[in-house]
């Protein structure tokens, strides 16, 4: 085994991540490595070391004592996120993609944005995690990633139609996300059918009550205008075509009140979902 690439002392708690496998789990290690381990932000997960040795390879990183977002969304957990922190970790995941697709020297798609790769420290923080399947393209986005990447439920469709792939996937994902963190439930069950919350969603543009797609774990506990907020974002960032959905800059100054926009159109992402058509 090479020894870790540093030293961490030994009352430092962490968590390690495992890969095994010639051909998969080099490319993850490396996709990691070469991706968070220079880049420092607040809502990124932190790689502290790593060590490898033939099929064996370990990537040591800052322990997150509150799991990760999907844990506390959709499974059995103690801890109860209130509307604010909900929306708090909202902007914090904007703040951390808008870092990786325009704070570094080279534009950093991560291509698997979910709740399950959102880490929560102990002041309920969001950290953005699992650098596996991401992607170093640059700014001129003049490469095509011809590999699919990704998880079934948050894929953008330029994925299967073969269109260049941008930050903007990253963009859609988000969007799918926020769906989840304001509804409380997965927008698809299973990879086939489409729950509820989604089918409420497709109505609201067209002048549905956003509060019926709200957590009613959370009933009264929201603020309207926020929620209103962050449920049209969620749909400008999953419109069909990637030019139509905002960067990841211009959502954080929506989420903060500093940027107006127009309600959203129908996505035709929405209906697609809501007709069950994968």
């Amino acid at each position: 085994m090479v020894p870790c690439s540093k030293i961490i002392p030994d009352t430092a708690t962490v968590a390690v991540k495992r890969l095994e496998g010639l051909c998969q789990g080099e490319k993850e290690f490396r996709a990691e490595v070469s991706t968070i381990g220079k880049i420092h932000h607040k809502n990124l997960i932190r790689l502290l070391g790593r060590c490898c040795g033939g099929s064996k390879k370990l990537l040591v990183y800052e322990y997150m004592p509150n799991g990760s977002l999907d844990q506390h969304l959709f499974g059995k957990s103690n801890l109860t996120l209130s509307w604010s922190t909900r929306y708090q970790i909202a902007v914090g995941i904007a703040k951390g993609l808008a870092y990786l697709h325009e704070g570094c020297r080279d534009c950093i798609i991560h291509c698997d944005i979910k709740p399950q790769n959102i880490l929560i420290n102990e002041s309920l923080a969001p950290k953005v995690a699992d650098f596996g399947l991401s992607k170093l393209i640059g700014h001129d986005f003049s490469r095509v990633l011809t590999s699919m990447r990704g998880t079934l439920g948050y894929l953008a469709p330029e994925w299967l139609s073969g269109q260049a792939i941008t930050s903007k996937a990253d963009v859609l994902s988000y969007g799918m996300m926020l769906f989840e963190i304001i509804s409380g439930k997965r927008n698809i069950e299973h990879g086939a059918s489409t729950s509820s919350s989604m089918l409420i969603a497709e109505e609201i543009p067209k002048g549905g009550e956003v509060h019926r797609l709200f957590d009613p774990e959370l009933v009264g506990d929201a603020n309207p205008e926020e929620l209103a907020r962050v449920f049209k974002v969620a749909c400008w960032c999953i419109q069909n075509h990637p030019d139509c959905r905002p960067s990841m800059r211009e959502i954080i100054q929506i989420l903060e009140g500093l940027k107006p926009f127009e309600t959203p159109p129908v996505p035709r992402y929405l209906k697609l979902l809501a007709d069950g058509q994968e």
